[in-house]
């Protein structure tokens, strides 16, 4: 096999909070696929740092009465402790505020600069004069500008209700959610790469089929290779904890421009300690660069950061492995659950190769949330790691301990053969991050192992002394059986690896250490390996990880159901009362949606045709695009107004609405009516 030279990064954490489980999915699902190039015999090396800059660093270390360099090298170490709990290893952990970063951010920004793609506007800005500082979107709140919606309490790029768009100056009353105060408005320098001119290239990069996820590049495709690519706003005003931009000075570059660059001055520290060029590894297309990235950072990962790589000469990725979120029993992580679950609060409470293992059953090469069901977590980690895997050596080596495996492999029926051939197909699940269909298949080799077990019995052949020789062989090939399954789980089970060495007297160095038996090597005493999982440590991790708000709202019936105030809070019930009379004007009917289509050149809308019973039509464009895809609609139940004006709009004649709730943007919920429903049916 030739041996590839390899460069893999995960997201860099950002240091203004503690890891917790939906980051762990993405650092485990990366270790794992690094560990498995290394013991392919392959030069691989795993980059990550800390992403750093920013106002929220600034603004938390000044209310922490400290530098934002003591912050961040805090929370840099806090972030390593995490990592190395749940065997998560690096080959550098650096930080975006690293000088060596720095020089790469100058090195980018210079070729930027030369190929034209740079230029400067004047925008008015908003600023907090109590805390003396512009204002990103996400820190001022106000009632939104679309003079048919006018809800309140609304962020400053976009409205949750109706997705409206907007800047922050633009808001209604708008209030800086640091201070309260009123922001004013101020114009500030901003400096804009156009990336418009690299549209082409990012069209034919992101649409090969080689770098990207298929649902990846027609999402790129669909919402925005379709049209001209916004100029990307690379730069923030003073003050702002980051780089000084050098030919802009008092401006800085703004935290998603020196984030990725974070990449390559992760790598050039290590290279600078280890003696390696950095060249080789980011400028030689004989490197393969992987990115593995949650689906949240899509965008800058596939268009953004390509077009900086392309412009400054360094490599491109060879793959963008994108993945989806993680939730806990189906729901986003709660606070007020307690499944908002930090590293830290889940490392003290349960094993972390548990967690590393449920990740791996569950992970594949799709974009699909996963979700970790406390009551499967529990199951799959009894029955597989402790009643299959760990159960094969507790129930041999006992019987062996402090002899020697056979000289010669015994005889097993074909079992470590079978085991071998299946080499080459984990391997393949593996590079593909099928890591799911890897797990199955190694539980097979598992479930034979204990069968063997099972059937041969060495706990009654050691009670006759004459059939001793018979129970070291049995416990040989057990062993050795338990010694491949380890082999392939390596990858998943770093600790579980160390623990088969120790108890075996070898080493697994390389993917093939699976194809040999282990012979005349001496077995140790064994050690505990894996401990089922305990429910009261599981509902202890939950109890200490929710916050205070959920104790007050214990003494409510309904806290049960974490029905929060949230959604009457951003939007308010009417005090105007509507009379029955009223009421009964609105016409609404179940309806079945028989079809469903995108509509060109619209970024949020569906095109459905409502069937009402018989040859009843109702032609309606919803603005559920983001939510659903037109193939699951088909066929669907859903309540309408069927009465509803009919509404001339440039894609068509409307003529209803279909009835959802949710504050919009990626939460909107269509409403369905029960079963025995029929369309026509009148909502009464």
């Amino acid at each position: 096999m030739t041996q590839r030279r390899i460069l893999v990064t995960a997201a860099l954490p950002y240091a203004n909070g503690h890891i917790h489980i939906g980051h762990l999915v993405e650092y485990i699902q990366t270790d794992i696929w690094v560990r498995f190039q290394k013991l392919r015999g392959h030069d691989c090396r795993y980059f990550c740092a800390d992403d750093t800059h920013g106002t929220a660093i600034m603004l938390r270390a000044r209310k922490e009465n400290r530098s934002e360099v003591h912050l961040i090298a805090d929370m840099q170490q806090a972030h390593m402790r995490d990592f190395a709990r749940f065997d998560v290893l690096f080959d550098n952990y650096g930080s975006t505020n690293s000088e060596q970063n720095r020089e790469v951010c100058h090195e980018v920004w210079a070729a930027i600069r030369k190929a034209g793609l740079v230029h400067e506007k004047e925008i008015e800005q908003l600023f907090d004069p109590e805390v003396g500082t512009f204002l990103a979107d996400r820190f001022v709140k106000g009632t939104c500008p679309n003079p048919e919606c006018n809800a309140p309490d609304q962020y400053g790029d976009s409205c949750d209700k109706c997705g409206h768009t907007h800047s922050p100056s633009e808001l209604i009353n708008p209030k800086s959610t640091l201070s309260g105060a009123t922001p004013v408005v101020k114009q500030a320098l901003h400096l804009f790469v156009r990336i418009e001119d690299l549209h082409e290239f990012l069209a034919d990069w992101t649409q090969s089929g080689e770098h990207l996820q298929p649902e990846i590049a027609n999402y790129l495709k669909g919402h925005f290779l379709g049209k001209e690519l916004r100029d990307w706003d690379v730069s923030r005003p003073a003050p702002y904890f980051g780089f000084e931009i050098p030919d802009a000075p008092g401006n800085y570059w703004y935290v998603w421009f020196d984030a990725p660059i974070g990449y390559i001055g992760s790598t050039s520290e290590w290279c600078q300690a280890n003696g390696e060029d950095l060249d080789k590894w980011w400028k030689n297309p004989e490197t393969e660069i992987h990115h593995f990235i949650g689906k949240d950072i899509t965008y800058f990962h596939t268009l953004f950061w390509p077009a900086m790589l392309k412009t400054a000469g360094f490599s491109l990725p060879t793959k963008v492995h994108v993945h989806g979120f993680l939730t806990v029993d189906g729901e986003k992580m709660s606070k007020s659950k307690g499944t908002f679950i930090s590293a830290a609060t889940f490392a003290d409470h349960l094993d972390p190769s548990g967690f590393r293992y449920f990740v791996a059953s569950k992970l594949s090469s799709k974009v699909d949330d996963l979700d970790l069901n406390l009551k499967e977590f529990k199951a799959k980690v009894d029955s597989d790691l402790v009643g299959k895997v760990v159960n094969i050596a507790s129930r041999s080596a006992k019987f062996i301990a402090g002899e020697t495996l056979c000289d010669e492999y015994p005889e097993d029926g074909g079992l470590f053969q079978q085991g071998a051939a299946l080499a080459d197909k984990l391997a393949e699940a593996y590079e593909n991050c099928e890591y799911s269909n890897a797990i199955r298949e190694i539980m097979t080799l598992a479930d034979a192992a204990n069968q063997y077990v099972e059937s041969k019995e060495p706990w009654k052949l050691r009670k006759d002394p004459e059939r001793q020789q018979e129970v070291r062989e049995v416990c040989s090939v057990a062993l050795n059986l338990f010694w491949q399954i380890v082999c392939y789980l390596s990858p998943v089970l770093p600790r579980l690896a160390a623990q088969a060495e120790e108890l075996l007297g070898a080493r697994i160095d390389k993917w093939s250490d699976a194809q040999t038996p282990l012979t005349g090597t001496s077995v140790s005493k064994y050690k505990h390996m894996f401990s089922r999982v305990e429910e009261q440590k599981v509902n202890e991790m939950i109890e200490e990880s929710k916050d205070e708000s959920a104790a007050a709202a214990a003494v409510d019936p309904a806290a049960q159901y974490n029905d929060g105030p949230e959604a009457l809070q951003a939007e308010p019930m009417t005090e105007e009362h509507c009379t029955i009379e009223d009421f009964v004007k609105v016409d609404m009917r179940v309806a079945r949606v028989i079809e469903a289509n995108h509509v060109e050149g619209a970024d949020k809308l569906l095109q459905l045709t409502l069937s009402l019973g018989g040859d009843e039509r109702r032609n309606v464009f919803a603005g559920i695009k983001s939510c659903y895809n037109p193939e699951d609609l088909i066929g669907r139940l859903v309540v309408c107004c069927a009465n509803l004006k009919p509404r001339k709009m440039r894609f068509g004649l409307s003529e209803g609405m279909v009835l959802a709730c949710g504050p919009g943007g990626k939460e909107i919920f269509l409403l369905n009516p029960d079963d025995g429903a029929k369309p026509g049916m009148r909502v009464h």
